[in-house]
């Protein structure tokens, strides 16, 4: 009998997505130490796929190390921090929609519609689990307008925020995938009609509403800031 193991790459990729779930649900609270040896039992692996994905979930801003104690998880957004992670988007994003509406060609738009074509629709549940393909999605879709603006420092540094990781960090509703995919789809009808004041109000209206979106399903449990707090 042949037996097929998994690649090592495949593991440690398993091992990452199901650390990072962990740490996204808040099943591993914020500022919590990441013990290597417990992860290894539980996730029934050796110690080399934990430390390989830790060291990917550093980079995600996720997880920290620190001399002599190791891993930690990272405080989740402040509301300081998402008023200026806003702050930015607002800055580079509109005007970046507006620069894909000048710039677009017919392969950005299929590429567009393909991506848009990837999320039928939101998820039902409310956890990372469900909201991953979204999130993802999200990501994607953002990258890709950032990348037909035609700059790359943009691009980069939009990249490293992780911001859509640690937005969706503070908590996931049905509402917010259904009105998330709405706003991409204006943004994208206002690429394909060449139309940069349209594109860049459809973007700066997407970071509004999602702003607000965010802001209403916080509350007091998991240390979350609540909706007042963002609006000060």
């Amino acid at each position: 009998m042949v037996v097929r193991l998994r690649s090592r790459q495949t593991l440690t990729d398993d091992v990452y997505e199901s650390v990072k779930t962990l740490i996204m649900d808040h099943v591993i609270a914020p500022e919590s130490r990441l013990s290597i040896d417990q992860l290894a039992r539980d996730l029934a692996v050796s110690p080399t796929p934990i430390r390989e994905a830790l060291a990917r979930l550093e980079s995600d801003g996720l997880a920290i190390k620190e001399p002599l104690r190791g891993y930690t998880t990272t405080p989740i957004l402040t509301p300081e921090q998402v008023r200026q992670l806003y702050g930015f988007r607002a800055v580079i994003e509109p005007w970046a929609a507006a620069q894909a509406a000048r710039r677009r060609t017919a392969a950005d738009l299929d590429e567009i519609a393909d991506e848009l074509d990837s999320i039928p629709g939101a998820p039902e549940a409310e956890d990372y689990e469900s909201y991953r393909e979204l999130a993802n999605h999200d990501r994607r879709f953002h990258l890709l307008i950032a990348a037909m603006a035609g700059n790359e420092w943009l691009s980069g540094a939009f990249e490293r925020t992780h911001c859509h990781l640690h937005l969706f960090r503070l908590g996931f509703t049905t509402g917010l995938g259904i009105d998330a995919l709405r706003g991409h789809r204006t943004i994208a009808a206002a690429i394909s009609a060449a139309d940069p004041t349209a594109a860049r109000i459809a973007m700066q209206d997407h970071l509004e509403a999602a702003l607000t979106r965010l802001a209403a399903t916080w509350g007091e449990p998991n240390g979350r800031p609540t909706a007042a707090e963002v609006g000060q």
